[in-house]
C-alpha cells in the first residue's frame, strides 16, 4: 500500500501543492498534519508509522516534511528500511524502494556522521585552547562558605544605608565588583539605596568605552548573553549611553572622590565585565578613555 504524508507548519499554509503531487503519484491514502517541523510530537506521523507494514511505501513531497533534523531523518529512514517499508521523496533523489535510492541515502548518512565528528573535534579543540588560557568554562561556581558570610554582611550593610559602597567594600576587604556580585547573589536591586554624605558630592568623569566580546570557539555560544548582562548589570550603574544601538561603543559617567578611587572603580568595572564574558565561555577586550580632554585611558 502507498501512503502519502503531508505536513505544514501553520493552518495558514496551503497543502494543495503537496496533495496534487502525492495524488499524481498514486497514493492509496494521504494523511495530513499541521505542526511545526521542530516539534517531536506528531500524532499523525506516529499513527502512520504504526499503520505501515512490510512492502508498504511512504511518499512525501520533500524530506523536510518528514524529519525534524538530518539526524532524526536518518534514524527514521533506517527504522523504515529495517521494517521493509519504502520511502520516496518527490523533490529529492531519495527512493529507498530501489538500490540507487538506498545508496544515495547512505551517502547522506555518512556525510552527516562525518560532519558530527568534525563538530566534536572542533569543539574539543576550542575547549582545549580555552583551558590553556586559564578559562575552564561551564556554569559559574557558587559562593564558598566564607563568601556566603560576607554576602550576608554586605547585604545587611547595604540595606541599612549608613555606609557608602566603597566603605562597605573596604570594611569587608573586598572590591566593589565583588560587593556587587554578592548583592546580586542576594537578589538585591543595586542603586536604590545610597548614603547621603553632606558637602561631599562626588566628582564625575565621562568616559568612552570600546568593548568587543567574542566566544572562545565558534561552536560555543554565549556572546549575546554576555553583552546583555554586562550592559544591564555593569554599565547600567554608570548612566550608560549607547550612541549606536548595534555598535560596540558606550559612554559612561563614573562618580569618584579622588583619583585613586577613580582608577579602582574603572579597574573593577573592567574586571567585572571580563569575568562575565569568561563565565559564558568567551572573552572581552575593553578600552576606556576619559572624555575630559585629557589623554587618560585604561
Amino acid at each position: 500500500m502507498i501512503f502519502g504524508y503531508v505536513r505544514v507548519s501553520t493552518i495558514d499554509q496551503n497543502t494543495d501543492l503537496q496533495l496534487d503531487q502525492l495524488k499524481r503519484e498514486g497514493c492509496d491514502q494521504i494523511l495530513r498534519e499541521t505542526v511545526s517541523g521542530a516539534k517531536a510530537d506528531r500524532p499523525v506521523l506516529t499513527s502512520l508509522l504504526e499503520k505501515v507494514r512490510p512492502g508498504d511505501t511512504i511518499v512525501i513531497w520533500k524530506l523536510d516534511r518528514l524529519g525534524r533534523s538530518l539526524q532524526h531523518l536518518i534514524e527514521l529512514v533506517n527504522t523504515l528500511m529495517e521494517r521493509e517499508v519504502g520511502l520516496k521523496s518527490l523533490q529529492d533523489p531519495i527512493d529507498t524502494t530501489n538500490a540507487q535510492g538506498r545508496l544515495i541515502f547512505n551517502i547522506f548518512a555518512s556525510l552527516a556522521e562525518f560532519e558530527r565528528d568534525l563538530i566534536i573535534e572542533r569543539t574539543q579543540a576550542g575547549l582545549t585552547a580555552a583551558r590553556a588560557r586559564g578559562r575552564t568554562g561551564g556554569r559559574p561556581k557558587g559562593l564558598t562558605e566564607l563568601a556566603e558570610k560576607k554576602a550576608t554582611a554586605a547585604a545587611a550593610l547595604y540595606l541599612k544605608g549608613e555606609l557608602t559602597v566603597n566603605e562597605i567594600a573596604e570594611n569587608l576587604g573586598i572590591s566593589k565588583a565583588t560587593l556587587y556580585k554578592y548583592l546580586r547573589h542576594r537578589r538585591i536591586i543595586i542603586g536604590h539605596i545610597q548614603k547621603s554624605v553632606p558637602d561631599q558630592r562626588p566628582k564625575t568623569l565621562k568616559v568612552n568605552v570600546h568593548m568587543i566580546i567574542e566566544n572562545n570557539s565558534k561552536h560555543v555560544r554565549g556572546k549575546s548573553r554576555s553583552l546583555r548582562e554586562i550592559e544591564d548589570e555593569v554599565f547600567a550603574r554608570y548612566q550608560m549611553q549607547k550612541p549606536e544601538p548595534k555598535g560596540c561603543k558606550y559612554e559612561l559617567i563614573i562618580p569618584y572622590q579622588n583619583e585613586n578611587e577613580l582608577d579602582a572603580t574603572i579597574i573593577d568595572l573592567i574586571s567585572e565585565a571580563e569575568n562575565t564574558a569568561d563565565s559564558r565561555n568567551g572573552f572581552a577586550e575593553i578600552e576606556i578613555r576619559a572624555l575630559d580632554g585629557s589623554d587618560r585611558h585604561w
